[in-house]
């Protein structure tokens, strides 16, 4: 099975993009993040005429995420458990497809709305924490894939790209990542490149892209049974150098049959 995940930044004005990638590449699932736009002005019908299904959770302007699906998919959540009910931020899709449960996240940035905004950051990876240890328990084939919002090691943004104090890299934000971790996640990204810069994400602004000053801020976690089965995990830094990209790549992880 390959999964991918790909933060677009806005799915209406790169839709042609994710159209031409879902031709190139195929993914089985693909899970997008930060969509920008509410259920109905999803281009669904665009990806459908390509074989694609498309389940949304959207939001007016902001945030959104969606999953597209050229296998069959029963979807479990629209937005993270424990979330409360006038919780409006769209942040959060899984699915039920080809014997695994496969999670779409858009963590929170952490860095806008003072204290109280990472607060909500730390709160939402509380979260997500506690889902993943209740369907690990129950010996769920797990996969959370999106942007993380958060640079695990140092190895994980180019020197100087980010602040010391960043929501990125503060150590109560890498604390919640490794507990992901600890529950007995695997990075595929890291399982298949332990050392060395691997980025997903490149600034607009300061000639980031051109100067190579990235993060590594999407990841995909696995399940132990599925992190047994992992073929290949990688970032498609193609996508950054075309016209009007996204700032985040695609990345695409192969999972094996059983």
């Amino acid at each position: 099975m390959r999964l991918a995940s790909w933060n677009v930044n806005s799915i209406r004005q790169r839709e042609t993009h994710v159209a031409r990638w879902l031709e190139r590449v195929q993914p089985d699932l693909l899970f997008l993040q930060e969509i920008k736009c509410e259920a109905p002005a999803f281009p669904a019908l665009s990806f459908a005429a390509l074989g694609y299904r498309a389940e949304v959770v959207g939001q007016k302007s902001y945030n959104g995420v969606a999953v597209l699906s050229r296998i069959p998919v029963e979807v479990t959540h629209r937005s993270l458990p424990g979330l409360p009910t006038d919780d409006a931020q769209a942040r959060y899709i899984e699915v039920r497809a080809g014997g695994i449960t496969a999670g779409g996240l858009y963590l929170p940035n952490g860095n806008s709305g003072g204290p109280e905004g990472y607060a909500y950051k730390l709160r939402w990876m509380d979260l997500l924490a506690g889902h993943a240890r209740s369907l690990l328990a129950a010996e769920t084939d797990l996969a959370l894939l999106g942007d993380y919002n958060v640079c695990p090691t140092d190895a994980d943004f180019s020197p100087g790209a980010l602040s010391p104090d960043d929501a990125l890299l503060r150590p109560e934000t890498r604390a919640r990542y490794r507990r992901l971790v600890w529950l007995g996640m695997t990075d595929a990204l890291r399982a298949m490149q332990p050392t060395g810069k691997i980025f997903t994400f490149w600034d607009y602004q300061s000639a980031a892209w051109q100067r190579d000053s990235g993060l590594c801020i999407d990841h995909a976690l696995l399940s132990p049974r599925l992190a047994e089965r992992l073929v290949s995990a990688r970032p498609d830094r193609e996508e950054r150098g075309r016209e009007q990209p996204s700032d985040h790549v695609p990345i695409v992880v192969e999972i094996g049959d059983k």
